[in-house]
């Protein structure tokens, strides 16, 4: 008889305890569940990411100096890995330089690039085929082979990537490579050149830098297979992390009172080595910022950095800050930041006696600061690109709960600890019942 009647006990502790938590939710204003999403119109389709991967297949990449292989042997087999590890919707293509013509004479050597290989949905094997076959060959025409990889890409919305895998200078100028870079940037087709050095020379790293800096792109020194792969791989997926809506470009200052003001949207700049760079937001009553930051580090910098975005009031006073760092796993790093005006802690004035659509806009400094330092030998001009996104939403409920101190914390502690003694009660009460109904029987 006893254990028969464990479970309605059990059961009434349960509802017990489900109906102090409802009601304290209800006391307190707070949803019972979580919203559903609510519907809305289709987001307008994203362009698919484009990649096109340049490859140098001149006679110096038969020099055998990365872990024992060739530099040929360690490309191939890195490009297969990557193209194993393609996304399905990444339009992907492929272009040599030095791959076909054997002879000596520079003038027609100098003319030798291709496609092997169209921008578009790839057939992996095929792919992997082609790359399989490449010997080295000939000579180095970078500046040719950039100019054929941006027709390759063709135009369109959202940025497209040009990886160039090399072991050496272009020894075919003109046109320099530097200059063609420049060239394709001018033209504003949102076009960013990302630089693989597989030798380590200074000529060849300056002017592997210098493409990727013309463009916003990065330059990785390679060292070895593991590092060739991995990195190829993550340019591809960052391919993806683009917009359909281009970054506009910006200009930031030293001081907020002089420094641009940015609606939502995508921005990009340029940061000098440990610069502040200022911009300012209007937010509105009842809004929310959402800011992100990301810098990318094109050229070798030296161990141990971060960056730090801030939102300052007009005053000086710091709002709320977003913080990263790293010690050169990555080359790009990013923090963020929410803030709104229930979270001014008083150093934003309002006028209390006006309504929230009457209220003024606040002037919200974002503050943009690394602590980023280059390595000996690295140009510090242009500075390294940097990327801000700057969003307003309608404000959420979770500040404003929070400026509002303890009081609903008190609420809700007194409510639970309420309906524990009553659930303690009733069950004490059930308990004894059941004894007295024990010793009768």
């Amino acid at each position: 008889m006893i254990t028969g009647r464990r479970r309605p006990t059990t059961r009434l502790g349960g509802l017990l305890a489900a109906a102090a938590i409802t009601g304290a939710s209800l006391l307190l204003g707070l949803p019972a569940h979580a919203d559903e999403p609510s519907g809305g119109s289709a987001p307008a389709p994203k362009e698919a990411p484009r990649v096109d991967l340049i490859l140098d297949v001149s006679g110096s990449m038969s020099a055998s100096d990365i872990q024992g292989k060739s530099r040929i042997s360690v490309a191939q087999q890195s490009i297969g890995e990557v193209i194993d590890a393609l996304p399905a919707e990444t339009d992907f293509g492929i272009r040599t330089l030095g791959a076909t013509y054997p002879g000596t004479d520079k003038t027609i050597g100098c003319q030798d690039t291709k496609q092997l290989f169209p921008v578009g949905k790839t057939n992996k094997v095929e792919a992997k085929t082609a790359v399989a076959t490449l010997r080295p060959t000939g000579f180095t025409p970078i500046g040719l082979a950039l100019r054929g990889a941006a027709q390759d890409l063709g135009k369109g919305d959202a940025t497209r990537r040009i990886v160039l895998i090399t072991d050496g200078e272009d020894d075919c100028a003109p046109p320099d490579p530097c200059d063609v870079a420049r060239e394709l940037a001018a033209q504003g087709i949102h076009l960013v050149v990302d630089t693989l050095g597989l030798a380590h020379d200074d000529k060849t790293r300056q002017q592997l830098l210098c493409i990727a800096n013309a463009t916003g792109g990065t330059y990785t020194d390679v060292r070895s297979q593991d590092q060739l792969t991995n990195k190829v791989k993550q340019l591809i997926d960052r391919s993806d992390d683009t917009y359909t809506v281009n970054p506009v470009k910006t200009a930031g200052t030293d001081k907020c009172e002089n420094a641009p003001v940015l609606a939502p949207g995508v921005y990009s700049d340029r940061e000098k080595f440990s610069e502040h760079r200022v911009y300012k937001v209007p937010v509105k009553s009842g809004q929310e910022l959402r800011a992100s930051v990301s810098v990318s580090l094109d050229r070798a910098v030296a161990r141990d950095y971060g960056v730090l975005l801030q939102a300052t009031s007009a005053t000086g006073q710091e709002l709320v800050r977003g913080a990263d760092a790293d010690n050169g796993r990555n080359d790009v790093i990013s923090t963020g930041l929410r803030w709104s005006t229930n979270d001014s802690k008083g150093y934003v004035i309002t006028r209390p006696t006006a309504s929230p659509s009457e209220q003024p806009p606040t002037t919200v400094c974002l503050v943009v600061s690394n602590s980023l330092a280059a390595q000996p030998g690295v140009q510090a001009d242009p500075g390294l690109p940097l990327e801000l996104t700057v969003d307003l939403a309608s404000a959420s409920p979770a500040p404003e709960g929070a400026a509002m101190g303890l009081g609903r914390g008190w609420i809700l502690l007194l409510t639970l600890t309420g309906a524990g003694l009553l659930t303690g009660l009733v069950a004490g009460w059930i308990a004894r019942w059941r004894i007295a109904v024990w010793r009768e029987n």
